[in-house]
């Protein structure tokens, strides 16, 4: 499976979506590229966890901050802020998911798209 190149404003919007999540010490960020993966909604996952209802809060925020500063681009559609267990943010061809620690390892979703191409991000300290 040869990797595909990202147009100029993917790799914008995922790199302000991954400097949000870094802000505020988003934990294990993994960028999932699906493009070669047959039947997928979306281009690209990003996923990361919080370790409280707080920093899931905050994450979602940042993001949602970063990417219209750096990127100029708002989440065609999000869900998930009452509970803050999973908030997901959607644009559209980059879809966003935020965990609670306890609800990234009960729903596994980097072992669901598991034939996609993986890359990962540094924690900041």
């Amino acid at each position: 499976m040869k990797k595909l190149k990202i147009a100029r404003t993917e790799n914008r919007l995922l790199d302000a979506i991954v400097n949000g999540i870094q802000e505020v010490k988003g934990k294990d960020i993994v960028h999932l590229d699906l493009r070669n993966v047959p039947n997928t909604i979306c281009d690209h996952f990003i996923i990361c966890h919080g370790d409280s209802d707080t920093q899931v809060d905050a994450i979602a925020r940042s993001i949602e901050n970063y990417t219209l500063e750096q990127a100029s681009e708002k989440p065609w559609h999000s869900e998930g802020q009452e509970t803050k267990g999973w908030i997901l943010l959607d644009y559209v061809d980059i879809v966003v998911h935020i965990f609670h620690k306890s609800k990234r390892e009960h729903y596994g979703l980097e072992q669901l798209w598991s034939d996609s191409i993986r890359n990962t991000y540094e924690n900041v300290a």
